[in-house]
């Protein structure tokens, strides 16, 4: 006979009885019930982050958004990597990317770049008319999971058996999401609730309220930490929150890493909903001050660069292969000779201009095959990822 405790995010059942029993949480359907208690410090806490969010759209607006997406992706691929414990820069993916030699181990910088695919993968889903679904989910997994670690853990496709985190066997484990044929009734509980089914729910408290949910359902064998961040930004994209997809919290949530598991299984434990509203929108509003000062140092830098290139004689390679470079900060002469038509010659002398300005240099001191860095864009980027918050 199956015995449960019942909280308001959902409860737990005894799944069997004997040595190898085991006790699974089933979680309850969103929006909680009773309601996100929005009072005082919360509702504050949502209009901050909601501004912080506007001002990150706004300013964003004011640099290419395709350079400035290229970057950002790929910045928000190391992050979430290195959650799952890789060791990859984002010197190493965009190096790998500019010469197809990593500095750091292969399997790091190829899951590194299946992030990057899965992104752009679910953010082209979504400018093609697919709404944020399961079948968005499994097709993100499916791109996130092709390759490298967890390419044998059924990409794109639902778990069928039992998994657990923490502990040897669900019979010890530190939390167990719920079986299969209950997984998939949260699932499709989810689907409605990010379709406003029963009633609508604002972008934010939808993002944070989902991602939480995701992670307690639980529903592949391996990835499901990624899959569910790439579905906090994937949501608010689609909720016309952001315009593209610029917010990342992985940064957050390592720097934070204790506290974002205590509260999520307070969730479970407790249905304290609130503790945790108030950790995701905390963190977006931090997030999204970060990567609006890292915006405007960026816009800062390139102006500054781009004048003093202007003023020089014979400008016009050089700043053609400039505006190469803010897109994608690290090149080779022969992939800058191919992606700009240029012969090598131009781009050479084009590069050896650089240099000597000091906007770019060379990384590799090898005579061949050599590799040019924009080496102060690096620099403010670097800085984001290492938490610090640059000035407004």
């Amino acid at each position: 006979m199956q015995s449960f405790v019942s909280t308001r995010a959902g409860r737990i059942i005894q799944q069997q009885a004997g040595k190898d029993g085991f006790s699974a949480f089933i979680p309850a359907r969103l929006p909680p019930v009773p309601g996100l208690e929005l009072t005082g410090g919360l509702r504050d806490l949502l209009e901050h982050a909601s501004i912080s969010l506007g001002r990150l759209d706004g300013v964003s607006a004011s640099l290419d958004p395709d350079r400035l997406l290229y970057i950002y992706v790929r910045k928000e691929a190391v992050l979430s990597s290195q959650i799952e414990g890789t060791q990859s820069t984002l010197s190493d993916l965009l190096r790998f990317e500019a010469e197809g030699a990593p500095g750091m181990p292969l399997d790091d910088v190829r899951e590194v770049s299946r992030y990057v695919a899965a992104l752009h993968h679910g953010f082209n889903l979504l400018r093609g008319g697919l709404p944020v679904s399961l079948r968005l989910v499994r097709e993100l997994h499916q791109v996130l999971m092709q390759e490298g670690r967890g390419s044998t853990r059924a990409p794109g496709d639902f778990r069928r058996s039992q998994n657990w985190i923490g502990g040897s066997r669900p019979g010890n484990a530190r939390f167990v999401p719920p079986p299969p044929h209950e997984m998939m009734i949260a699932l499709d509980n989810l689907e409605r609730f990010i379709h406003d089914q029963p009633e609508r729910t604002p972008p934010l408290l939808k993002a944070g309220l989902a991602h939480a949910q995701f992670e307690t359902i639980h529903p592949f064998l391996d990835g499901n930490g990624r899959v569910g961040r790439l579905l906090i930004t994937l949501l608010l994209c689609a909720e016309g929150a952001l315009t593209q997809p610029f917010l990342y919290l992985s940064l957050y949530f390592r720097e934070h890493r204790a506290q974002y598991y205590e509260l999520l299984q307070r969730v479970r434990t407790d249905g304290d909903w609130e503790s945790w509203m108030e950790f995701f929108l905390t963190g977006v509003a931090e997030v999204s001050a970060q990567a609006t000062a890292t915006t405007r140092a960026l816009l800062a830098r390139f102006e500054k660069d781009r004048e003093r290139i202007l003023i020089r004689r014979g400008s016009g390679s050089v700043l053609t292969l400039f505006e190469f470079l803010r897109g994608r900060v690290i090149t080779t002469i022969p992939r800058a000779a191919r992606e700009l038509n240029l012969t090598h010659p131009t781009v050479t002398t084009a590069l050896r201009r650089l240099e000597d300005m000091e906007i770019v240099r060379e990384i590799t001191g090898r005579p061949r095959a050599r590799v040019y860095v924009y080496q102060q864009q690096l620099d403010i980027l670097n800085q984001g990822i290492d938490g610090q918050l640059l000035p407004d």
